[in-house]
């Protein structure tokens, strides 16, 4: 190939990788060293009766400097939420597709299976995780979680499935530091992962920058406020901006599908499909510089996309409708007439446009 030729073709090469909105830079392979270990091999049994947790930390604590991979086998495998498994920076942990982390019964407010805490170059893959609100043991706090990530750089969740947690399957957030300061979490990818029959959310997205969520699916959650898919919310005194979620299923949750709550901005829901959510497909409250466009979004209770007070500048584009909101009423025949609350805006909404290229099918 010509020099010339050969420059035009890795130019045209490099145009198409930075053009695709599913691929950024940042979120090609996590640093780690090639160190491994095992999990049975530090004692952990997978027998689903036996505490595997110290076994699980010694493995990850036996990693040298430069980290690398914990390997966990198919098996069952019981964790204490309370003492939780705290991860470390530069590590993989590789579940194989018969690995399951059982949620031990407990009574705390607050306890977490996997943790990672003021960490960096994190990857968990594989496996699942199952909580344990069937079983808990009290009946008070909602941060039972399956996943937490908090104040915590470069993390990739992929290819896990986590259900039936006590508070949400994944949590991301910032974490306090010394003197007060709020450091936020930042460059997270959620990818193929299935948040299934948890009691607060799917995923919470707080405190944080950068986030992207794909090909990824929050369904049936309830059980405690605020019961979405997906709860984009962050506490007072920070930000959660830059996040996008991307070709993902949101259904059949309790509260709103998707919620975009207070102090979120430059947020973007594209081509997911949201559907048979209690609440609103989309619920956005003091929101600014959002996107919602090429999602199909029906069959939600309250209304397919809501845009409450305090939010601005939100564009809804491309989106196809159909049957959302509460039904007028019923036929001759009894079957419910569908509703047609696709679109409610507050009047103190400032530059909401709904471009003329959304479809509303009934």
């Amino acid at each position: 190939m010509p020099d010339r030729t050969r420059r035009r073709f890795t130019q045209a090469v490099v145009l198409a990788i930075s053009s695709c909105s599913f691929a950024p830079a940042w979120t090609a392979g996590r640093e780690r060293g090639g160190g491994a270990q095992d999990v049975r091999r530090h004692g952990a049994r997978g027998d689903g009766t036996h505490d595997d947790t110290r076994a699980f930390q010694a493995a990850i604590d036996a990693l040298p400097t430069d980290g690398g991979t914990v390997n966990v086998p198919a098996g069952d495998y019981l964790i204490d939420p309370i003492v939780g498994v705290q991860l470390r920076s530069r590590m993989l942990l590789s579940m194989a597709p018969g690995a399951r982390l059982l949620a031990k019964p407990n009574a705390a407010e607050r306890a977490y299976v996997l943790n990672a805490h003021r960490v960096h170059d994190v990857e968990i893959s594989g496996g699942r995780i199952i909580g344990e609100r069937d079983a808990h043991k009290g009946t008070t706090g909602e941060w039972g979680h399956g996943v937490m990530i908090r104040g915590a750089e470069r993390i990739t969740v992929r290819d896990l499935h986590v259900s039936h947690c006590w508070g949400d399957g994944i949590s991301i957030g910032g974490a306090k530091v010394a003197g007060g300061a709020i450091v936020p979490s930042r460059d997270v990818v959620i990818e193929r992962v299935q948040c299934v029959g948890n009691r607060r959310q799917g995923l919470t997205i707080g405190r944080s920058r950068r986030v992207r969520v794909y090909d990824s699916s929050f369904l049936d959650t309830a059980g405690t406020l605020p019961a979405c898919g997906i709860d984009v919310e962050p506490d007072a005194g920070d930000v959660a901006e830059d996040i996008l979620i991307e070709r993902c299923t949101v259904r059949g949750n309790r509260g709103a599908g998707i919620q975009l709550y207070k102090r979120v901005a430059d947020a973007t829901v594209r081509d997911c499909l949201i559907e048979q959510n209690r609440g609103h497909g989309v619920l956005a409250l003091g929101a600014s510089a959002c996107v919602i466009e090429g999602n199909r979004i029906r069959r939600n209770g309250l209304g397919g996309v809501g845009v409450r007070p305090g939010s601005r500048e939100v564009t809804l584009a491309r989106n196809e409708f159909a049957d959302n909101g509460p039904s007028p009423g019923r036929t001759k025949d009894g079957r419910a007439r569908p509703g047609k609350r696709h679109v409610s805006i507050a009047e103190s909404a400032v530059a909401i446009k709904v471009n003329a290229d959304n479809r509303f099918l009934d």
